[in-house]
């Protein structure tokens, strides 16, 4: 599963991307099938980074710092999975696209709701995920490059929404180093038995 996971994550959300680019195409993006498949892309990605982030904290020294950011990188995850789900469930709860920005409107104009699912938790995974590659990097898990691939990639859906694709590419090349080099998610990051990445 943790190899799985390595790969289709990041993976599962450059399709997201690009399925969203191509469902704007018409200009009709939403709420039809084009933003319910986009969005179970981006939904299945966000799931499947759950074992990665596992991976990565078994990989960092055993931490009261290193339990505080895995903490806080799966509270990220948990606010993009709450994003995620509710616009799919608002879209089958709209008959049009103007119906569709009402409900999410309505949704995001709740106490907390904003802040915490679209504004400042999702950042919380991507500044996370970032953190604890820099720490695996640290540790010779990853190459020292790897920290630098994933932040140029949280970085971009930041600047264009449209680089998502991109961005997926590149938390793969960042993560692909652990799919020959890292045991299952949960073993100590001390464990003599695990290998390393060669300086």
């Amino acid at each position: 599963m943790t190899r799985f996971a390595l790969l289709a994550a990041p993976l599962a959300m450059t399709a997201y991307g690009i399925t969203r680019i191509l469902g704007r195409l018409d200009g009709d993006y939403g709420p039809g099938a084009d933003w319910q498949i986009a969005h179970l892309f981006g939904l299945a990605g966000m799931l499947l980074f759950v074992p990665v982030v596992l991976t990565l904290r078994a990989l960092i020294p055993g931490t009261a710092a290193r339990n505080a950011l895995t903490g806080v990188t799966l509270a990220g995850l948990t606010a993009t999975v709450v994003q995620f789900s509710a616009d799919m469930l608002l879209a089958l709860a709209a008959a049009d696209r103007t119906e569709l920005r009402t409900l999410q409107h309505d949704f995001s104009d709740l106490p907390g709701i904003q802040l915490a699912v679209y504004d400042a938790g999702p950042l919380l995974f991507f500044l996370g995920i970032v953190a604890m590659a820099a720490l695996a990097a640290a540790a010779r898990h990853l190459p020292w490059w790897s920290p630098a691939v994933m932040l140029v990639a949280v970085i971009l859906p930041a600047a264009d929404l449209n680089l998502m694709p991109v961005t997926g590419l590149l938390m793969l090349a960042a993560l692909y180093p652990l799919t020959e080099t890292t045991p299952p998610a949960g073993t100590p990051a001390d464990d003599e038995q695990r290998r390393t990445i060669p300086a």
